[in-house]
């Protein structure tokens, strides 16, 4: 019956009247009509689509305003919270809680169950259990709906495509079995939870247009616009069922006193009047408008033929090998500044943009596997290689992810703002813009709650309990394992040591990385307990966000201070950044497109080739040699198992950063050993950057000149005036044809240094400008005069990277400026030396929190004290996996509390039928504070944590009866034998007395043989019987 149901909407779908049908409000409404008639008759059929209401969402009063059984639209006021319409001061008819995630439409979710049944339930490939084993048994590939084939049928070359390709990447997800360096990379990528939700909610909208186009081009012969055939209306049902919706509406922002106090865990409602601003899971600014092939969402190079400036783009790799490539060797090393400035760079890098890859790995309409194909075919995007390339592998490309989608951009677009105007592809960044050491503390609240100590009242972060560094803390460890991180090859094959757990997932990507991690969950937890020593009447949260708003200040100041200056130069740091004026509240912070994707991967070309370890006195460690990068590659057991931090904090202090040279751009362990493990291939960084920035449609480096007020370069001697190596510039223009054509990450490298500073002035302008940004557009920006006191902003400039060092690691001795290159040891100082951070400024007196006694803590829960108009509040909150329930704000009044303290209540993840937490081929489980989803023998759970997959194994029941079988047989031929062998004897017996035996005794004899003989058969027939049935 849902067949022909879904069979009947496509015919909606398809217009009937050969001319496009205007938008009226009757059609709608028609529609509508139509639509919910397919629906009660789908429902009374009791159909049910297996996790489908997994992917709608939409709003719902309850403290985010009455959606009344209507459809919700989005217009151009809320679609300029994603792109730079100017956003319209009117007043929200839908909000959100500053979790982005509101409760769902039943009514929208029911019309879901219709509306794209055939498209999107097969895109998210949402199988059941049953489903995949009898694919397994049928020793089919997968199982191919009536829908799914009639698709086909009429997509001409795309005929037998698999839509299910996110099933297919759930398996090619469990690194549990294979860690190939590309699935090293898709670990890295990974994000979190609510960033994946994000993610998906976007491909599932983009490819459900994407083949409703397909369907009206072919229908109609013609090309024609989506919105020419269905009504904005029914658009918009298309866009709740996709789960995009609630991620474009504002976030409902708190009002209480703490909402100028402390900044959410997401970065949402700094901004007052632009909520998303800056928050986690919303897309990257564009300075620029995107170059696309079809101006709405093909990368860059996507069609061979496609022509820029009269050429065609060159292969990536082909300029890697061309231009980008120096061996270890023959790199030169900066005398000015050491290897702790680089990693300095990517752990702030890791703190302001993640931009997740597709969540597929697969493509969308023929889903192939995105490993095993060269062609482009969306989200796979390879890298074409030459067949005698080291990094061939025997396929002539390396494969490639595109970056999945912001919701409503891209073939999208069509459902929000202006439907005339282009509305072109835009990427999340799955991380908050803000210098907010979101490296400690994570960006959702989910992972905020993992990294938490919530078992004390210290306001403490998690810490390894297997594992000490000479009495001081590890990084807790990922709970999701075996993790891919490599092991130890000498160590027991029991022990296993796995990626490490932080605010960002790349913590553990290489072992320097990895220590600066450590050194600021060490910090906190130092800070923390001597906060609550000078304030005991403190609450846990309390000390929790004051410790975490420290540790945020000196995030920002280390970076502004210390670091940026160094990198684009104090004339450019001048002209770009300046002085702190205030906060500006018409700033946007939210980090851009160009800055992520290009000019702040300027260090990558910084990063030297080898990882040097010392010892006490500063000379080549004896036990623990210097190791090359690729050595140290996901690799946390060698922090752990050789000397942990202190060899390797000396090493990057005293070691040299790499020089960035024109002829050197990038050293070998990058561009042909990036993830290298054993014989399993590599990778090549360069060739990522430039195809990322393609795949991101970033314009061409003139572009860019022009938007820094630079003078455009047009010819090759422009070009030799930015560029004073002359043979670069003739490589360049002989692979680009054009300056314009050149990609803008390495455009940005090539050029001449600024005085005093390690960039060019094209990149010196985007960091600088981006800079500025993150500044101004920060009302938790430290310097903000409502954030700290005077005494406390005169603290906290005392502190430094190297005071971090001094208290958190076994050196004795470090530089004053741990970025500046130093010799030992006549440029150390003794840490009794280096300046610090002196906490009596954040001391309180019992009396100044107010004339009523401390209200009551609650159990899984906190609150935190503040006031407001002149009246002393106390603000309380649950722990993720808990929901209030009674009041949450309590007032002073007179020397009471105005209401009891609210309780904190368990939420039964398993019991919300809108919002399920486990994928429908899993068990639901309610734990304390959270859920766990169950597979049932033989499956597995997915990386995940909320679908089960084939693992390939037999179920532990069919496994114990061919054990069982087995062992019958094998006592069943052996009772047979015996039997053989005891009827044998006797007959030989038999023979030998025949001639003295009497004629009865001899017949007598005969027939006892012959029962042996039927034994012997019956026990063959038997054990046939048994494996007949196995």
């Amino acid at each position: 019956m849902l067949e022909g149901t879904v069979r009947e909407l496509e015919e909606l779908f398809t217009c009937k009247e050969e001319e496009p049908r205007k938008q009226d409000t009757s059609s709608a409404s028609e529609e509508i009509e139509e639509l919910e008639k397919f629906i009660e008759e789908a429902h009374q059929q009791h159909v049910e689509v297996p996790g489908l209401d997994t992917c709608t969402r939409t709003t719902q009063e309850e403290g985010h305003g009455d959606m009344g059984g209507d459809t919700t639209t989005i217009d151009e006021e809320s679609a300029a919270e994603v792109g730079d319409v100017p956003q319209k001061k009117e007043d929200r008819t839908y909000t959100m809680d500053v979790d982005l995630r509101p409760p769902r439409n039943p009514r929208i979710e029911k019309i879901g169950i219709i509306v794209g049944d055939s498209i999107i339930r097969n895109i998210r490939g949402e199988r059941t259990v049953d489903n995949q084993l009898m694919a397994r048994t049928a020793g089919n590939k997968d199982i191919r709906s009536d829908e799914e084939e009639e698709l086909d049928a009429n997509e001409g070359d795309n005929n037998g495509a698999q839509i299910d390709a996110v099933k297919d990447t759930i398996r090619n997800l469990d690194y549990r079995k294979n860690s190939s360096p590309v699935q090293l990379l898709a670990f890295l990528k990974r994000p979190e939870q609510e960033s994946w939700d994000v993610s998906r909610s976007a491909e599932i909208m983009e490819a459900t247009i994407q083949l409703m186009k397909a369907k009206v081009h072919q229908n109609h012969k013609r090309s024609l616009h989506v919105t020419d055939i269905l009504s904005i209306e029914v658009l918009s049902l298309i866009a709740n069922a996709s789960g995009c919706l609630p991620y474009m509406l504002p976030p409902k922002c708190p009002n209480h006193c703490l909402a100028k106090k402390y900044r959410h865990i997401t970065g949402a409602c700094n901004n007052r009047n632009h909520p998303r601003w800056g928050a986690s899971n919303t897309a990257l600014a564009r300075w620029l408008p995107p170059v696309y092939e079809d101006g709405i969402s093909q990368p860059k190079g996507w069609n061979p033929s496609f022509s820029y400036s009269g050429f065609q783009l060159p292969l990536v790799r082909e300029v890697t090998r061309k231009v980008i490539h120096a061996s270890n060797e023959a790199i030169t090393e900066d005398d000015l500044y050491s290897h702790i400035i680089v990693e300095w760079g990517q752990y702030i890098d890791h703190d302001i943009a993640f931009t997740p890859q597709s969540t597929s790995r697969a493509a969308f309409i023929r889903g192939v596997d995105c490993q095993l194909t060269c062609e482009n075919q969306n989200p796979c995007y390879p890298i074409k290689v030459p067949a005698n390339d080291t990094l061939s592998a025997g396929m002539g490309c390396m494969p490639f992810y595109r970056s999945a989608p912001a919701c409503g951009t891209g073939n999208q677009g069509v459902i929000w703002g202006n439907l005339s105007a282009a509305n072109p592809r835009e990427q999340i960044n799955g991380l908050t813009s803000f210098l907010d050491a979101s490296t400690v503390y994570g960006s959702t609240s989910a992972l905020e709650n993992k990294l938490r100590n919530l078992t004390t009242n210290e306001g403490l972060l998690k810490v390894n309990t297997q594992y000490s560094d000479h009495g001081r803390d590890y990084l807790p460890f990922v709970t999701q394992v075996p993790s891919p991180c490599t092991q130890d090859p000498t160590a027991d094959k029991a022990e296993r040591i796995e990626c490490f757990l932080a605010g960002d997932s790349r913590s553990s990507e290489v072992i320097s990385l990895a220590a600066l991690h450590t050194l600021w969950l060490r910090e906190h937890n130092r800070l923390a307990k001597e906060l609550k020593k000078l304030n005991p009447f403190w609450s846990s949260e309390t000390v929790y966000q004051e410790t975490r708003k420290i540790i945020g200040a000196l995030h920002q100041i280390i970076t502004l201070r210390d670091y940026i200056p160094k990198i684009i130069g104090p004339v450019a740091f001048n002209q770009y950044i300046g002085k702190y004026q205030g906060y500006d509240p018409t700033v946007n912070p939210t980090v851009s497109n160009v800055f992520s994707t290009a000019a702040f991967r300027f260090g990558h070309a910084t990063i030297p080739p080898v990882i040097k370890r010392f010892n006490a006195q500063f000379q080549d460690h004896p036990d623990f040699q210097n190791l090359h990068l690729h050595e140290v590659f996901f690799s946390p057991w060698r922090l752990i198992k050789e000397g942990g931090l202190d060899p390797l904090i000396r090493g990057l202090l005293v070691g040299s950063a790499k020089l960035q040279m024109q002829d050197q751009i990038m050293n070998e362990e990058l561009t042909e050993k990036l993830f290298v493990l054993s014989n399993a291939g590599s990778m090549d960084l360069a060739s990522l950057n430039l195809q990322r920035g393609r795949d991101h449609g970033l314009p061409g480096y003139n572009e860019w000149r022009e938007f820094c007020g630079l003078s455009r370069l047009e010819t090759q001697e422009d070009l030799s005036t930015a560029i004073s190596n002359y043979s670069l510039v003739e490589k360049l223009m002989d692979l680009y044809g054009h300056p314009n054509n050149i990609d803008v990450w390495l455009g940005g490298l090539a050029e001449n240094f600024l005085p005093g500073a390690r960039t060019g002035p094209l990149f010196a302008c985007i960091i600088g400008k981006q800079m500025k940004t993150l500044r101004e557009g920060d009302w938790f920006w430290w310097e903000n005069r409502p954030i700290f006191t005077k005494a406390q902003r005169h603290e906290l400039e005392k502190h430094s990277l190297s005071r971090v060092i001094c208290e958190n690691t076994g050196l004795a001795h470090t530089p004053a400026d741990a970025f500046q290159l130093s010799k030992y040891p006549q440029d150390f100082l003794l840490c009794d030396q280096i300046p610090g951070i002196n906490l009596e400024a954040w001391k309180e007196r019992y009396d100044q929190v107010g004339s009523c006694d401390l209200p009551k803590r609650v159990a899984n829960g906190d609150f935190i004290l503040c006031s407001e108009g002149g009246k002393d509040i106390a603000v309380y909150s649950c722990h993720h996996g808990y929901e209030l329930q009674g009041q949450e704000q309590l007032t002073c009044s007179n020397g009471k509390w105005s209401f009891q303290p609210p309780v904190c209540e368990d939420i039964n993840e398993c019991e919300d039928p809108l919002n399920p937490p486990c994928h429908a081929s899993a068990a639901c489980k309610n734990t304390i504070g959270s859920y766990e989803c169950l597979c049932t023998d033989p499956y597995d759970l997915a990386e995940d944590a909320k679908t089960c997959i084939d693992s390939g194994r037999l179920p532990k029941a069919s496994l114990a009866s061919i054990i069982l079988t087995i062992i019958l047989i094998i006592s069943w031929t052996f009772a047979g034998w015996l039997v053989i062998w005891q009827c044998r004897a006797h007959s030989i017996h038999d023979s030998a007395g025949m001639n003295v035996i009497k004629d009865g005794t001899k017949l007598s004899k005969d027939i006892a043989s012959s029962k042996c003989y039927e034994v012997k058969n019956s026990l063959q027939n038997i054990s046939a019987k048994h494996v007949e049935k196995v």
